[in-house]
């Protein structure tokens, strides 16, 4: 069974370490230009996701959520990653006024958290994961 038909069934992670490995994992079989959208509470695992797809991509920089600074950038040995977190957009139209197309270059990863603050933007072949807790320290990651 592939990651891709894994998390389509669904996976459950008890640790950081073992989300960071599966999004590692991810990371490798994602065509170029890609786009996530990470869907999910507060605290479920989002940013810590990312940091795992980063380690994938080859990204040597430590990756915190870009909350503040909306986006950031990251250069990897196989693919540029691109973290958004759209949690502090309050319009659809502020996203188009941060200029991420222009790190859109081919090829790369876009990892979007909060995609539902993105309205349209994304484009419709993204991939929508689902992350949540399940039971206490267990969280459950799937892929729509």
């Amino acid at each position: 069974m592939t990651i891709v038909e894994k998390l389509k069934a669904g996976i459950t992670t008890e640790l950081a370490e073992q989300t960071r490995a599966l999004a590692a994992e991810l990371a490798a079989a994602l065509p170029a230009d890609t786009t996530l959208a990470l869907h999910g509470d507060m605290g479920v695992g989002k940013t810590t996701f990312v940091q795992g797809l980063a380690s994938g991509l080859g990204v040597h920089e430590h990756v915190t959520s870009p909350t503040f600074a909306i986006y950031s950038v990251y250069q990897g040995t196989t693919k540029k990653l691109l973290h958004l977190d759209a949690y502090r957009l309050e319009k659809e139209a502020q996203i188009e006024s941060l200029l991420l197309d222009e790190f859109l270059v081919s090829p790369y990863v876009l990892a979007v958290e909060w995609p539902e603050k993105t309205g349209a933007w994304l484009p419709k072949d993204a991939w929508h994961l689902t992350l949540s807790i399940v039971d206490g320290d267990q969280h459950r990651i799937r892929l729509r």
